[in-house]
């Protein structure tokens, strides 16, 4: 008889989605789908609203990301005002909004390594479910804990100066910032207990943490949900890897550019999105490949393949060494987005540092503006790949239509091939579902870091279910955790 296993909810990501699997008569896995059940629809809640609340309201999806909808939008609202397309803000506001970005993927990367994907490196697959998360990390290894915790806070500090606020701020506004950093401020990064210094040298140990268990882990590490897939990201005019601006660059698994760095402002020239009956999430590709062909994957595994190098010395010589693994040729290896993760972490510190040792961000004109446009993009890189944020107003300065592509849409395709990976190397010819295998599926999710919905509201309690049924819909096993 066919059966069915559902995963519902999948743990430890941001948001809400369940995961199906189907397996024939022998066992053998036929189908696998992550499905995202929560519905969003902020594009149309923001139609008639002033543009200029664009970079305000928007970041309302996500209270995790709010910084890179933040900056996202705000970089299209930069258009319409006439301050240009990213590159034509004064040096002060350019130079506090790259402070704020990065300050952001380093709290979210770190949040995602320390609290949500280390207790599976820790613990393994099989540990038991009330001991993977930080607390029981905490009871192992106190001095992981601890980084993880201080180093999110810096974070979240370096966007509370920039932004006004931790979360939801107001820094950004169009065609500039809203302020300086005060000399107290700055300072307190660079001096104070916990510097921007120990973020550094705490970075670099992270990374020799998980290189440490990749080496005695290798097989799980390479071998994991792998397969190999395009990438796509911005990257700056000189190839270098530049989270806040850039031109649009995609590579096939062999490396060979199949999108040689476009102006994303013609992203709709480039870039379609697909729909299917058993998902809220959309399915981009690009359009000159079609569906079947044209999907891609974005975040730090996907920046790390596009770029042709990191313009910080000690990210760079990370860069290497990860690009030597695969001969230069692209890595498609699911659970390399954590090597990749920790390798933007440590660039994110030390452009950091850069930025504070700029007196730039003490004094200087806050704001330009030029000539109005009716229609303006911002696309940026969040922590978990390329955001696009596309407006347009009518005579009123209305907004009159809103079109989100957000990081982990972009990644739906090679989420769901990674679902079914893991499926297949854990669940193949298994008569039985065990909590391991489940775990398994979910870490082949966590690798990507998703944020499945973007504005998440939950009651009361949420286990993990997974039901078997036959084939005619009867229940032959439940598992909770």
């Amino acid at each position: 008889m066919s059966k069915k296993i559902t995963i519902d909810p999948v743990t430890r990501v941001e948001g809400h989605g369940k995961v199906t699997i189907y397996l024939d008569d022998d066992n053998q896995v036929k189908q696998s789908r992550l499905h995202i059940v929560e519905f969003r629809g902020f594009e149309r809640f923001i139609q008639g609203r002033p543009y200029w609340e664009a970079p305000v309201l928007v970041q309302r999806l996500c209270g995790i990301c709010p910084v890179s909808h933040h900056l996202a939008a705000a970089k299209a609202i930069d258009v319409i005002v006439g301050a240009g397309t990213g590159d034509g803000l004064t040096p002060t506001a350019e130079k506090m909004r790259r402070l704020m970005h990065y300050g952001q993927i380093f709290q979210s990367h770190v949040l995602h390594f320390f609290h949500l994907a280390s207790p599976d490196l820790l613990f393994g697959l099989d540990a038991a479910p009330d001991i993977r998360n930080i607390i029981g990390v905490a009871k192992q290894n106190k001095h992981l804990a601890v980084m993880g915790v201080m180093m999110r806070k810096f974070g979240q500090e370096i966007i509370k100066v920039t932004a006004g606020k931790k979360i939801h701020g107001t820094g950004a506004i169009p065609g500039g910032i809203n302020k300086h950093v005060t000399v107290e401020e700055r300072d307190s990064f660079i001096k104070g207990d916990n510097n921007i210094d120990q973020m550094i040298d705490w970075s670099l140990e992270a990374l020799e943490f998980l290189k440490n268990y990749h080496k005695n882990n290798k097989d799980f590490i390479d071998g994991f949900a792998s397969f190999p897939s395009s990438h796509l990201s911005i990257v700056r005019k000189d190839g270098a890897m530049d989270l806040y601006h850039g031109v649009m660059r995609a590579v096939d698994h062999e490396g060979n550019r199949i999108l040689n760095d476009v102006c994303y402002q013609d992203y709709l020239d480039y870039i379609a999105e697909g729909v299917k009956n058993w998902s809220y999430m959309k399915f981009p590709y690009l359009k000159h490949l079609g569906k079947e062909n044209g999907w891609y994957r974005v975040g730090p595994l996907a920046r790390l393949n596009t770029c042709d190098f990191i313009p910080t010395p000690l990210a760079q010589k990370e860069f290497e060494e990860f690009r030597a693994y695969t001969n230069g040729k692209p890595n498609g290896m699911t659970m390399h987005y954590h090597w990749a993760r920790l390798i933007e972490t440590l660039h994110a510190a030390e452009v950091m540092k850069e930025l504070l040792n700029d007196d730039e961000l003490l004094s200087g004109e806050l704001i330009v503006k030029g000539n109005k446009q009716n229609e303006g993009v911002g696309v940026i890189e969040a922590p978990r790949g390329t955001l696009f944020h596309h407006y347009r107003i009518n005579e009123n300065d209305q907004i009159a239509m809103a079109n989100l592509i957000v990081s982990t849409t972009n990644n739906n395709d090679p989420m769901n091939l990674a679902v079914n990976e893991a499926a297949k190397q854990m669940m193949q010819g298994q008569r039985e579902i065990t909590e391991p295998m489940m775990n398994a599926v979910e870490v082949a999710i966590r690798a990507y870091d998703p944020c499945l919905s973007c504005a998440t509201h939950a009651l009361g309690q949420m286990p993990l279910e997974i039901v078997l049924k036959d084939k005619d819909d009867r229940i032959l096993q439940v598992r909770r955790t």
